[in-house]
């Protein structure tokens, strides 16, 4: 048995019984737990009135242990499960490249540290230059990651215009109004602001405070809104209205260097559509750890072929 918080084991029993409301748990613990890519897996054996289970997180399935005597044949089904998204012969059209914007988030972090050495004017100023860096760099980003609704686009540096373009389509229709507004004016006016700054005479130490702590904070909300986008990240599960959605990430059999991500709900299992997040390096791609069990040796040959998982809805 390995150790856990209360938190790990409440989250396996309201998973189970949310599955099986009908059942009552009679034992349950934390057997094994697996870290492929930096990406955790915890193993359950859950002894219930309608059975004994594998219950497998991140995502977290169950599994019968009728079907799955074996613990390594579930890991192995379950992992193949998380890991494998299905291939087609061309690459679909939502199958592009997310870049990230590392460059953008190093000179926010480096705008940080410049703040706190900042002691007179040109310091000032020179805080101003570094947050208009940093939201071109933003914008500049943004235009790489996808391409945009535009007639006849503006030059990469008008900062403005792109900010209508990325709020406008990121955040369009009547419903988003005050979203798109909110953002729209925090960038807007961060621009201003560090415009401002580059130039004025008169700034203090708070005044570059202010238009670091702003620049941040609408880089921020900017990028995770664009990335929300850009995944196709919905606001609740279109199958089933749950707001409790979390990011799946795995790689392609074709493709093990690359690392995948979609949207699913925690709830009923609904799957978006998988885009690539970025490249693994090599040690990434194979940094497998596990903790617990025993390692036999021995293959294992299913006696049936696995047509069909039991569920606990079907035993009742």
């Amino acid at each position: 048995m390995l150790p856990h918080t209360q938190e790990e084991k409440q989250h396996v029993e309201d998973y189970y019984l949310g599955q099986s409301s009908n059942a009552t748990i009679k034992f349950l613990q934390k057997v094994y737990s697996e870290n492929i890519i930096g990406h955790r897996h915890d193993v359950w054996d859950v002894h219930a009135s309608d059975g004994r289970w594998w219950v497998i997180t991140n995502p977290t399935n169950l599994y019968s242990q009728d079907q799955f005597p074996n613990m390594d044949y579930a890991v192995t089904f379950h992992m193949g499960l998380c890991l494998r998204i299905p291939r087609t012969e061309e690459q679909k059209q939502s199958d592009f490249n997310i870049k990230p914007f590392a460059d953008t988030l190093n000179q926010i972090s480096r705008l940080s540290d410049a703040l706190r050495q900042a002691q007179n004017l040109d310091d000032y100023q020179s805080i101003g230059v570094r947050c208009r860096e940093s939201l071109l760099s933003f914008v500049g980003a943004a235009q790489d990651i996808a391409e945009w609704i535009t007639q006849d686009a503006p030059k990469r540096a008008d900062f403005r215009a792109w900010t209508d373009i990325l709020c406008n389509e990121i955040l369009g229709g009547r419903d988003q109004k005050e979203r798109r507004h909110l953002l729209k004016t925090l960038l807007v006016e961060s621009w201003t602001y560090s415009n401002w700054l580059t130039h004025a005479k008169s700034s203090s130490w708070h005044d570059a405070e202010m238009a670091q702590t702003t620049v941040e904070s609408a880089i921020g909300m900017g990028v995770s809104t664009i990335m929300r986008h850009i995944r196709m990240v919905p606001d609740a599960c279109p199958k089933c209205s749950s707001p409790n959605l979390f990011p799946e990430t795995g790689v392609r059999t074709d493709m093990t260097n690359v690392l995948w991500e979609r949207p699913v709900c925690e709830n009923c299992g609904w799957a978006g559509t998988p885009v690539v997040v970025r490249e693994l390096d090599s040690e990434e791609a194979e940094i497998i750890t596990h903790e617990g069990g025993e390692n036999t040796g021995d293959c294992i040959v299913p006696d049936v072929p696995l047509y069909k998982l039991e569920r606990p809805v079907e035993n009742r």
